[in-house]
């Protein structure tokens, strides 16, 4: 049983909830969609079977408050990441899952394992990708009872209806949830302030708790 794994690094959470966190970071390789906005496009990977992957986390000996799996999309290798959390949750980490919120059947096989789902909620008008609106409620129902938060890419051409829905579906899944709204790095940030004023204050009024939460890490400069 192997995995591609793109990079396994030491740094702090660039975004959401956990802003600032300290944790192993270990990205795969492969995904299951294809957004317009996405930014983590690699064109390599290394193959580990979970015992190697676990050696390579366990040289990393400070204290951390988690492991972060991300991607590409960590839940295409459900099989190999259930091998390496139950291996890692023996050597005392967290479990931090980073997610397209997509694969709920895959999800339900580990959510035992997962200490928190930072859950992508893919707006067709931001991502390209269409109606996945059932996939995320799917997702959502299961994803809920561990902590989870819910992350939705803002651009400039994201539309207020597909907000709305988002909001509708978090009211009537895990209507404790928090929404973060991020914005685009890849546009222009003054440009996107209006709108993300506006749907913050959307977010207020259908009493979604919401923050407005950039990708810190690029505007540092750290991975």
């Amino acid at each position: 049983m192997k995995a591609k794994i793109v990079e396994v690094f030491d740094s702090v959470q660039g975004e959401g909830l956990y802003l600032g966190e300290k944790q192993i970071f270990v990205r795969f390789f492969d995904c299951n969609l294809s957004c317009s906005f996405c930014d983590t496009r690699p064109d390599r990977f290394m193959e580990y079977d979970p015992q190697e992957l676990f050696k390579e986390i366990k040289l990393y000996r400070d204290k951390y408050h988690s492991i972060s799996f991300t991607g590409g999309e960590p839940l295409l290798c459900k099989d190999f990441l259930k091998e390496i959390l139950k291996l890692t949750a023996k050597h005392g980490h967290r479990h931090y899952l980073e997610t397209n919120g997509t694969l709920a059947v895959e999800l339900e096989e580990l959510i035992e394992h997962i200490d928190i789902v930072a859950m992508d909620l893919k707006l067709p008008s931001s991502s390209g990708m269409g109606d996945l609106w059932d996939k995320h409620k799917n997702f959502l129902k299961v994803a809920c009872r561990k902590e989870v938060f819910l992350k939705a890419i803002i651009c400039l051409g994201t539309k207020e209806d597909d907000l709305r829905q988002a909001l509708e579906l978090i009211k009537g899944v895990s209507p404790a949830s928090i929404l973060i709204l991020q914005p685009n790095s890849n546009e222009n940030q003054e440009l996107l302030q209006e709108k993300l004023s506006k749907f913050k204050q959307v977010c207020v009024q259908e009493s979604v708790t919401a923050c407005v939460i950039p990708q810190i890490h690029k505007i540092v400069g750290v991975r």
